[in-house]
C-alpha cells in the first residue's frame, strides 16, 4: 500500500496495467454486478435535477423502474446506490448503435446537454473506495470482464493509476493525484512490477 494523504492506496494501480476496451467488454460492467453504482452524498439529487434531459434516452424497462421506486435506494450495506431493471443494468445504461453499453448521464454530459457526468464510483472504476474512519482505502477491483482492458494497457504501457488520471484527480484534487504520480514513479524505478528491490 502507499500513503497519500489520508488513503491508502493498493499497489495494484502502480503494477498493473489498464486501458477500458468498450470494443471488447461492450460496457458490461453497466450491466453485471450484485448492485447499483455507489452514491455520494448530492449525488441522487443532481441526478434527478438532470432526468428530464436523459428520459427519452433510456430504456422502457428502466423508465418503469424509475417512475415506481426513483432513481436510487438503499442497498444491503446500506448504501445508496443507482437503481437497477430487473436486478441487472444500471437504470442509466443505454445502447448505441454498436451494441454497447452506455451510460446516458455521461453522454447527455459529453454531447453538452447535462452539467452532471456520472456518479463519480461509475467514473472511478475499476477503483473502489472504502471509507474507514481515519483513512479511505483506494483499491483496484479486478473482474474477468475486465481482462480485456488489462492486455490493453499492458499494450500501450498504461499503468490504472495513469488511466484513471481524470478520475482521480475528480475525486481527490490536483495535488493528491501529483503526489500519487510521483510516489508511483519512484516507486516503479525502484520495484518495478515484482514488488522486490531492482
Amino acid at each position: 500500500m502507499l500513503q497519500i494523504q489520508d488513503t491508502l492506496v493498493s499497489l495494484d494501480l502502480v503494477e498493473r496495467f489498464f486501458c477500458c476496451n468498450l470494443e471488447a467488454c461492450k460496457g458490461q460492467c453497466c450491466l453485471d454486478g450484485d448492485a447499483g453504482a455507489p452514491l455520494d452524498e448530492g449525488e441522487a439529487e443532481s441526478i434527478r435535477k438532470v432526468l428530464p434531459i436523459v428520459w427519452d434516452r433510456l430504456l422502457p424497462a428502466a423508465q418503469r423502474e424509475i417512475e415506481e421506486n426513483g432513481v436510487s435506494y438503499i442497498d444491503e450495506e446500506g448504501d445508496e446506490v443507482t437503481s437497477l431493471v430487473e436486478g441487472q443494468n444500471c437504470v442509466f445504461a443505454t445502447l448505441d448503435t454498436e451494441g454497447n453499453w452506455l451510460c446516458a448521464l455521461e453522454e447527455a454530459y459529453r454531447q453538452g446537454r447535462s452539467p452532471f457526468f456520472k456518479p463519480i464510483s461509475c467514473h472511478l472504476y475499476p477503483v473502489r473506495l472504502k471509507k474507514y474512519p481515519t483513512f479511505t482505502a483506494v483499491n483496484l477491483h479486478r473482474w474477468k470482464i475486465c481482462h480485456a482492458a488489462e492486455v490493453l494497457g499492458r499494450s500501450k504501457g498504461l499503468r490504472a493509476y495513469q488511466f484513471l488520471e481524470g478520475p482521480l484527480r475528480r475525486r481527490f484534487g490536483d495535488a493528491w493525484y501529483d503526489e500519487l504520480a510521483l510516489t508511483c514513479e519512484e516507486y516503479l524505478k525502484t520495484y518495478g512490477d515484482s514488488g522486490a528491490p531492482l
